[in-house]
């Protein structure tokens, strides 16, 4: 393995009831707090009604701030720390999925900060050297992992580029995981969350070094787990053991504890990012689409690693096949798996018009160097096109 060093400060709390449970201890020193979540669906569904209650209990003063959508904009981020800095906000409350977690992490640092955030933070790796505001998060939706990292992906709309970057400093402090709250998302999110899960595991696992190492044991297991559950949970979606296996497959993917030793690549990701900045698609959706025909460009120079893919995730019977063929019978799984969840396959089925700039968004995707084959502009352009229909 390679040489790491390993940091999460993030405290979870896990299981049916957290909420009621904790927040009231967890929130005790801050007097006043933001609550911020997105459209309003935790004002139908009780979440909101739970957590107010246990912050009244408190005499804590609330400001809220609604509205964070999918694909969070770096406008909306500092609207919101404009927001936190007007009413002296002592911490931050995420209520709901990446989105809203990654949307906070960013007002958290740029509450604090009176220069250049997106330039200073977003397009060069920055160095905080100051106290960010405390983050608390409760998990409405499951797919990121944001609830145990500090990584913010936010986009910029005037400048079409969407882009991520981890802080440690930008973790939250506690995390509140009850998957009862994940039980009213439509399967449409459950399952474009859940692939999410897997694409995390899957870039992370396909990168050196390829010898037997404790994180791709363990990136295995995890990808069986989302597997396996993903389907019990389409067909039931009320399945808790299901969809708790879920909720902790998203923590584990993003805990930064599998990435510990490797290299990894975070193509596709890069790739999906910049279609999302273009046409602010469903982002695991997006993943689904491309992972089969980017791995079809890849498998070659990483033919051993997407072997054991296929035996060990897939089951493949290797017996008088050779490498190739079953590197590409896993791939051929993955692929069939995705359209047994009912994700799109096709950009056309993402909804993509045809009057879209492909060359413009494949020339504005990041090259990730560790990649077992770096990509050029000209294929990911040629991966787009494969992906039309």
């Amino acid at each position: 393995m390679n040489n790491f060093i390993f940091e999460n400060k993030t405290k979870v709390f896990f299981g049916k009831g957290c909420v009621s449970e904790y927040l009231g201890c967890l929130s005790k020193k801050y007097q006043t707090i933001m609550l911020a979540y997105g459209g309003g669906s935790i004002k139908k569904n009780g979440i909101y009604d739970e957590i107010m209650a246990v912050l009244k209990s408190q005499e804590k003063k609330v400001i809220e701030f609604p509205n964070i959508i999918a694909n969070p904009t770096y406008a909306k981020v500092m609207e919101g720390a404009r927001l936190a800095r007007e009413n002296h906000v002592d911490m931050i409350l995420a209520v709901g999925g990446g989105s809203v977690m990654d949307c906070c992490k960013a007002i958290s640092l740029a509450a604090c900060y009176d220069g250049d955030v997106w330039n200073d933070f977003w397009v060069y790796k920055g160095i905080i050297d100051f106290d960010v505001l405390p983050l608390g998060v409760i998990v409405t939706v499951t797919g990121t992992g944001s609830e145990m990292n500090g990584g913010a992906v936010i986009t910029n709309e005037e400048l079409k580029i969407k882009t991520g970057r981890d802080y440690p400093a930008c973790n939250p402090a506690f995390a509140l995981l009850d998957p009862t709250y994940t039980f009213t998302v439509s399967k449409r999110q459950m399952v474009s969350g859940g692939f999410d899960i897997l694409s995390h595991i899957m870039e992370t696992y396909f990168g050196e070094p390829n010898e037997n190492n404790v994180s791709d044991d363990i990136s295995i297991a995890l990808m069986k787990n989302v597997i396996h559950n993903l389907e019990i949970a389409l067909e039931n979606p009320f399945d808790y053991n299901a969809r708790s296996n879920l909720m902790w497959d998203a923590a584990m993917a993003e805990n930064r504890i599998i990435k510990l030793g490797k290299n990894t690549d975070f193509e596709v990701h890069q790739m999906e990012h910049q279609l999302g900045a273009y046409t602010n698609c469903n982002h695991g959706e997006g993943l689904a689409v491309l992972h089969p025909t980017y791995y079809r460009h890849i498998y070659k120079y990483g033919l051993s690693k997407f072997k054991q893919f296929a035996i060990e995730v897939w089951q493949v019977n290797e017996a008088g096949k050779s490498d190739e063929e079953i590197a590409l019978e896993g791939i051929d799984a993955l692929e069939a798996f995705i359209k047994k969840m009912g994700l799109p396959t096709t950009l056309k089925q993402l909804g993509i018009q045809d009057d879209i700039d492909l060359k413009a968004i494949a020339d504005s995707c990041n090259i990730i160097p560790t990649s077992y084959k770096p990509m050029t502009h000209e294929e990911i352009l040629e991966i787009f096109k494969e992906c039309w229909n």
